[in-house]
């Protein structure tokens, strides 16, 4: 009889600053230690640090392979990072998860069913503080979530806010979703300290 594979979905979410891909490093460093491979993807549109690489924002950072939103398919992977690197990887792995689409939920299910531990790192809320692209489904689906938190830097308490700013002032709800950005663009805050644009 032969070993059955247990495939796994892991979430790393939270809020800006709040150590997501950090975490997501650390768990992969741990399967690479174990001498276990692992296949890394980011959303093409991610280039704000590194084109080929996931980084923090104190600049760690882990090879990766770019996936534009909308391709996300068993297929693309093995073209993308190639047939054998998909078939013998532990870990396949997912950062800024909420700029990919809607597909990466069942992309995630199918490497689960193929034995894949599968680990996704995103963010939970857009900066209006709205459910962000496929997070929810990915939360719902997944094995284990883990909820980060950064530090609020106005008062210092626990920051579950990603507050945009546009000239130093709250950026509008209305405002675009997506705009790639780190600290110039960005600020982590507590409920209290947020401000609805």
């Amino acid at each position: 009889m032969g070993l059955i594979k247990s495939g796994r979905l892991e979430v790393v979410t939270g809020g800006m600053f709040s150590g997501k891909t950090e975490e997501l490093i650390r768990r992969l460093e741990r399967v690479r230690i174990a001498h276990k491979e692992v296949v890394i993807f980011k959303p093409r549109i991610d280039n704000h640090y590194s084109e080929q690489a996931i980084m923090t924002h104190y600049g760690r950072e882990f090879i990766a392979h770019p996936l534009a939103s909308g391709s996300e398919s068993f297929f693309v992977l093995e073209s993308i990072a190639g047939v054998d690197a998909i078939e013998f990887a532990t870990v396949v792995a997912f950062d800024e998860a909420q700029f990919f689409s809607d597909k990466l939920p069942g992309l995630c299910e199918e490497l689960v069913r193929k034995g894949k531990r599968v680990i996704v790192a995103g963010l939970d809320l857009t900066f209006a503080r709205q459910p962000f692209g496929s997070m929810p489904a990915l939360m719902a689906l997944a094995n284990d979530v883990d909820k980060l938190h950064a530090v609020c830097v106005k008062c210092g308490g626990e920051a579950t806010c990603s507050q945009r700013l546009i000239n130093g002032k709250p950026a509008s709800a209305n405002d675009e979703v997506v705009v790639v950005g780190g600290e110039e663009l960005y600020q982590a805050l507590c409920l209290d300290c947020y401000e609805k644009g």
